[in-house]
Order: structure tokens, then C-alpha cells, then sequence
């Protein structure tokens, strides 16, 4: 699995996603000006890097399911 470079970057967008999320949980928590500013963004930024990510995950596992290796 780790030679398909459809699951590497899989797993790069799902990290994508975290780090987003982690910078948005964040933002929110500390509050302030950075979030007023910025939440609507991160959060734009979060939803397009999990509809990749999901769209890769989906590709992999169907491409996998046909015998592809």
C-alpha cells in the first residue's frame, strides 16, 4: 500500500486537513482579532482540502476494490 502513490497522497491531503483544523481550533480558542478576521477563511480552506482528500480516499478504495494494486 505504501508503494501506490494514490494513497501517499491521500494521506498527505488528510494531513492537509488536520493541520487546517488544528489552525482553526486554534484561532477560535484564542479568539481575538486574527480570528474575527481569518475564521471564515480557515474554515472555507478546511471544507476544499476535505472534499479533495475525500475525493482521493474514495479514488483509492475503488481502484483498489477493482484490483488494481
Amino acid at each position: 500500500m505504501l508503494n501506490d502513490p494514490l494513497f501517499i497522497v491521500a494521506a498527505i491531503a488528510s494531513l492537509v486537513v488536520l493541520v487546517i483544523l488544528m489552525l482553526g481550533i486554534g484561532s477560535f480558542a484564542k479568539g481575538g482579532e486574527f480570528n474575527r478576521k481569518h475564521a471564515n477563511r480557515i474554515m472555507r480552506w478546511r471544507l476544499g482540502a476535505q472534499f479533495v482528500a475525500v475525493v482521493l480516499i474514495v479514488s483509492f478504495a475503488y481502484l483498489r476494490s477493482q484490483g488494481g494494486n
